[in-house]
């Protein structure tokens, strides 16, 4: 089957119209429009004129469909919904700025001592009229900055790690509040998985002692290196941003080199980064969960990390995108379902302990609560905010 990509769309359930087949693609969860020009790259190789020439045929067909899919998965482009505003019919790497408020670097406990100075300090007036005058503290200081953030506008599905996704803004809303509100995150070791665009580790970068973008690709790689260059002036003087291959499909730990990599290989990692990784307290990830298989590798990966050494937590954003499914009849959010389902919530894990069965543990986070730092975009109702804990098995 001749597959070509028409347009990206938000959803549709189109199944047939005025007698040619269209069809929503959902393997991966993007909603994309791909309309069929004709079948005759689905037509069996010689006569059907058997039972048993039949079910070759069937099987030789499926085999084209399923490599058909394979390789329009590699073609076809998808377009996130923040990119809806840029220059369309552009197909290479595109400059965008977002603004962010930015809170101050001091930490939990100074601006608390501060705040309880000035409270001491304050004094109470009266006006000409003899009416009491309150002195109110300032507001908490922050500053506005420009993020600048180069990505492409379309890729293609195995590529969507050029764009800039919904999920990664929700969570870059998470860290600055975390990070407005405490000095949790203050010198930390952090590791994103799925970095894409390396967003949510250049602003962790701001108080974090080292930060570890990482991804598959090198084209992936590449732009995200860009991009820790572009902002590294909102870096503390202290933080190291590493951009790391971590492929989920390969177990960890990874290959490592015996010292500082060459400029061919400059994304492999040295011994000492992955002992410091497996250190590390804090993990983040956004958009990650599109497809089963695709998850089932980010499980496998996020066990052992979180296995090793220190104890550490995941912040997750996903963006759960409503397909009509063919198998199911019915309108779904594509891995969604599968994602839970690795999931316990802590009454169900206290269960797990008593029979020392180790599990992930996994808690919503309520999006309303938290302030919206990044300013352009528009979070919509589609996108969750999860924790998830590694509860170990116990002796």
């Amino acid at each position: 089957m001749d597959l070509a990509v028409i347009k990206t769309i938000r959803f549709s359930n189109t199944i047939t119209n005025s007698g040619q087949a269209w069809k929503t693609h959902c393997n991966w969860g993007f909603r994309v429009l791909l309309f069929s020009f004709s079948t005759t790259g689905l037509s069996p190789s010689r006569p059907i004129s058997s039972s048993s020439s039949r079910e070759e045929g069937t099987v030789d067909m499926s085999r084209q469909m399923n490599d058909v899919e394979t390789a329009t998965a590699e073609e076809e482009q998808v377009m996130s919904e923040v990119h809806l505003g840029c220059p369309p019919g552009l197909s290479g790497p595109h400059i965008s700025h977002f603004t962010i408020s930015l809170p101050s670097c001091k930490s939990a406990d100074a601006s608390k001592n501060e705040d309880e100075t000035a409270s001491m300090n304050q004094t109470i007036g009266v006006d000409e009229d003899g009416d009491l005058v309150l002195i109110r503290r300032n507001k908490p200081f922050s500053h506005c900055h420009r993020l600048t953030i180069r990505h492409n506008i379309t890729s293609s599905i195995p590529s969507v790690g050029l764009q800039v996704w919904k999920a990664e803004l929700v969570l870059c809303d998470f860290v600055l509040h975390k990070m407005s509100t405490s000095s949790e995150y203050d010198r930390i070791v952090a590791l994103e998985l799925g970095a894409g665009t390396g967003l949510v580790g250049i602003l962790l970068a701001r108080v974090a002692e080292t930060v570890f973008l990482t991804d598959h690709g090198d084209e992936i790689l590449e732009n995200c290196a860009k991009n820790v260059d572009l902002n590294s002036g909102l870096f503390n003087g202290r933080a190291a941003v590493q951009v790391r291959e971590l492929d989920w499909m390969s177990p960890w730990p990874p290959r490592v080199s015996p010292s500082k990599s060459p400029l061919n290989k400059r994304y492999t990692w040295t011994l000492s980064e992955v002992e410091e990784v497996q250190e590390a307290s804090l993990l983040v990830a956004a958009d990650v969960i599109y497809s089963d298989d695709l998850t089932d590798a980010f499980f496998s990966v996020l066990e052992r990390l979180m296995s090793l050494g220190s104890e550490k937590v995941l912040y997750l954003a996903l963006e759960k995108r409503y397909n009509f499914s063919l198998s199911d009849l019915d309108v779904v959010a594509n891995g969604y379902s599968h994602f839970c389902s690795y999931l316990k919530d802590e009454k169900e894990c206290e269960d797990f302990e008593k029979r020392s069965v180790p599990c992930f543990v996994g808690k919503r986070i309520k999006i309303a609560q938290i302030p919206q730092y990044v300013k352009e975009y528009d979070r919509g109702n589609d996108v969750e905010l999860w924790q998830i804990k590694y509860e170990r098995r116990r002796s």
